[in-house]
């Protein structure tokens, strides 16, 4: 590893790392991780990324973490810093389990819990990101504004622009939005984690849930169970222990449709047109 890295972590943390071992753990477009073992036997994660492709993102993430760890586990921050170009987040290392049923209820009431956390207004006191794109988080004192205007609308319009898009579809977009209150009646502010997929979450050795890289904010509860139907790989026992805990609305399976818009479009802006076929589906449904 840099030598300039494993200076800067020693000291900013007071905790020597020379002489550690570093280990790959993968890592998608933003970050490269790391799992770090000291000569002492501790170990932590590493997070490295571009400061000047994605300033401040781990400000954002440090910030995220701290806001959802009022109510639910998350990984302790270490140190947040910067060697050279390199973003560096160091966080507590999280020995991990596979998860049992019983995981999953505690996952779902976890949820539930979280989203009971409320604001008095729509978003953020900060933007972060999804993904690799910076996200909008301008506090709304409602959520169809925020929704629209800060979420679907501005991404529809990008896409259009990198011809991923067509007008009609841009149109479609927006009868979409000019029809949120027909599935959203009385939106209150929920404490979200943001991007709640199968990859941002892990099940520890005590059986119970710790969320990692979250797109912080407040908003619809939806937003999070539907990323959690998106891509798979969540229990139904999750589900149904939230449903046990906070009651799901009798449309919430085309609540979750019009929210996973959202992180669709992300997809659709980043990796291209792979993902058009179901941003068009979901336009010609729910704003054809």
């Amino acid at each position: 590893m840099q030598p300039v890295l494993i200076q800067c972590l020693s000291e900013t943390t007071g905790i020597s790392f020379f002489n550690s071992k570093w280990t790959s753990l993968g890592g998608g477009s933003i970050n490269q991780v790391y799992r770090v073992t000291l000569s002492t036997g501790m170990q932590y994660c590493c997070k490295l990324n571009d400061a000047c492709k994605f300033p401040q993102l781990f400000a954002g993430e440090v910030a995220g973490l701290q806001q959802l760890s009022s109510s639910i586990l998350v990984p302790g921050v270490i140190a947040q810093t910067q060697a050279g170009t390199l973003q560096v987040l160091l966080l507590e290392w999280i020995e991990t389990a596979q998860p049992t049923p019983s995981f999953w209820a505690s996952f779902g009431a976890a949820m539930a819990s979280l989203h009971s956390i409320t604001s008095s207004q729509f978003g953020w006191y900060r933007d972060n990101y999804m993904g690799a794109l910076p996200q909008d988080n301008t506090p709304q004192d409602d959520w169809y504004s925020f929704f629209t205007k800060q979420r679907i609308l501005p991404l529809a319009a990008q896409a259009m622009a990198k011809d991923l898009l067509s007008v009609k579809e841009l149109e479609q977009a927006q009868k979409l939005c000019e029809r949120l209150h027909q599935y959203f009646p009385d939106v209150r502010p929920s404490l979200l984690h943001g991007d709640l997929w199968s990859g941002n979450f892990l099940c520890n050795q005590h059986q119970k849930p710790v969320l990692i890289d979250p797109a912080t904010h407040f908003g619809h509860p939806a937003s999070d169970l539907a990323l959690a139907t998106l891509f798979g790989g969540f229990a139904p026992a999750f589900y149904e222990a939230y449903h046990y805990h906070a009651p799901l609305s009798t449309n919430c399976r085309a609540q979750w449709d019009i929210c996973n818009l959202y992180p669709l479009l992300v997809h659709l802006i980043l990796f291209g047109s792979s993902y058009h076929g179901q941003v068009s589906a979901l336009l010609r449904r729910y704003g054809g």
